[in-house]
């Protein structure tokens, strides 16, 4: 179903033609993000990805968003723990456009010296800004206790001391050093003829030199009993992350855990929405959370609750927790968490943009493109004992980390800390 290459350099192309769609999605992806940076340089894959939107040789800032936009596209770009990204959805008869522009920000940039500092303006601000919102700052707050003094519990971002000691040296040998073929994908989905597609994309990517491939320091899991970190804050309501360590990307156990997601806090059926939510109205907003890296993971819990009433809320989601793990879940609720699984997927991968991210994010991380066909075969192998053993083996106490930010009280805070220690 999928068209894959490589061309003599390394540099991969995965490609899937929707000939009955009008647009077309394009990203290119870089095998480098927040977890393969040292402590001084932490922010630098962020700081550079927001630096190649600024301008390259062909094209100038302006004319980089003037160009997509005027052909009615959409630009953007991210940058994970493992992975860096430029996309494009475009309508289709513009997608060499796209792919010109886009290659020649990734490969060509200017890091002049005034956007470098106009832009490390933008990324402190951006670093405030997160400080300032309970709900993004909790994460940050629960990343530190699941992986202390590791990358993976570093902010993306960085910190106002590493961005501020970044200069352009340093980002110029950054990108010379990470943004090799070895390490970048090209993918695309839409309306496109792969061949006339890859004949472009090879003289454009294919004079492209440099053999380094990134690599990063493997996670230590090194957590023996739970922890609990809270920060007093004078908020409307309290701010909570539970977060376990979880399964690396291709576990054997990875569509049970995302089975056990469903059934938890991915939807307004779930467990956790309805007792904590629905029964008790302790929360506004609740949900789960799965992440996954190349040798590692996290499952989360997050909620707002009410402040009077934090203890309640952490007591029910426990409990759920140690429920899902000593029970086997229903026949009936195990169906319809299969359905919705792979539902959403299914409605996902109808858009060219999230089929374009699903298929490049696979190949970058693992070098490997699932097909749809393949995923519903495995899903429809897991049983009801594997959701429970996934249970098992990431809802363990000694695995325990919750993060708090909130105005709680001497009589909470005591509860809180019985509770997951």
């Amino acid at each position: 179903m999928y068209q894959k290459s490589t061309l003599k350099n390394g540099v991969r192309i995965v490609a899937y033609p929707m000939q009955d769609m009008q647009s077309a999605a394009l990203g290119i992806w870089i095998n480098v993000g927040g977890r393969y940076e040292s402590h001084k340089f932490k922010g630098i894959s962020h700081y550079l990805e927001h630096l190649l939107f600024k301008g390259s040789n062909k094209y100038s800032c302006r004319k980089i968003k003037e160009s997509l936009e005027g052909a009615g596209g959409s630009l953007n770009g991210f940058t994970s723990e493992e992975l860096t990204c430029y996309l494009v959805k475009i309508p289709a008869r513009y997608l060499n456009l796209a792919l010109d522009i886009l290659s020649d920000m990734v490969m060509h940039p200017l890091l002049l010296q005034e956007e470098i500092d106009k832009e490390r303006t933008v990324i402190l601000e951006e670093i405030k800004m997160y400080r300032d919102q309970p709900q993004s700052y909790v994460y940050e707050l629960l990343d530190e206790l699941l992986w202390p003094g590791q990358p993976l519990g570093m902010s993306i971002t960085g910190t106002p001391a590493s961005v501020g000691r970044i200069n352009r040296k340093d980002l110029l040998l950054y990108r010379q050093y990470c943004y090799t073929p070895l390490n970048m994908v090209i993918s695309v989905c839409g309306k496109f003829i792969y061949r006339d597609f890859r004949k472009k994309a090879e003289r454009i990517f294919g004079g492209l030199d440099g053999k380094t491939r990134n690599v990063f320091v493997a996670a230590r899991e090194e957590q023996v009993e739970p922890q609990l970190k809270i920060v007093a804050r004078d908020t409307e309501q309290t701010h909570l992350a539970i977060g376990f360590h979880g399964f690396k990307r291709d576990h054997p156990l990875r569509h049970a855990l995302g089975i056990l997601h469903i059934i938890l806090g991915a939807n307004m059926s779930s467990r956790l929405f309805n007792e904590v939510r629905e029964k008790r109205g302790l929360a506004y907003e609740i949900g789960t959370h799965v992440k996954r890296f190349q040798d590692t993971g996290t499952f989360l819990v997050h909620a707002g609750i009410d402040n009077r009433r934090t203890g309640d809320a952490v007591a029910v989601i426990l409990k759920e927790l140690v429920r899902v793990k000593q029970n086997l879940v229903g026949a009936d609720e195990f169906r319809r968490a299969k359905e919705f699984y792979l539902g959403q997927l299914m409605l996902s991968l109808e858009d060219t943009l999230e089929h374009m991210l699903w298929i490049g994010e696979s190949t970058a991380a693992l070098n490997r493109t699932y097909s749809l066909e393949e995923v519903v075969r495995e899903v429809a192998r897991v049983r009801r004992e594997d959701v429970r053993e996934a249970g098992r083996r990431i809802f363990r106490e000694a695995n325990l980390n919750i993060a708090l930010i909130g105005p709680l009280r001497r009589a909470e805070n005591r509860i809180i800390k019985e509770l997951c220690l």
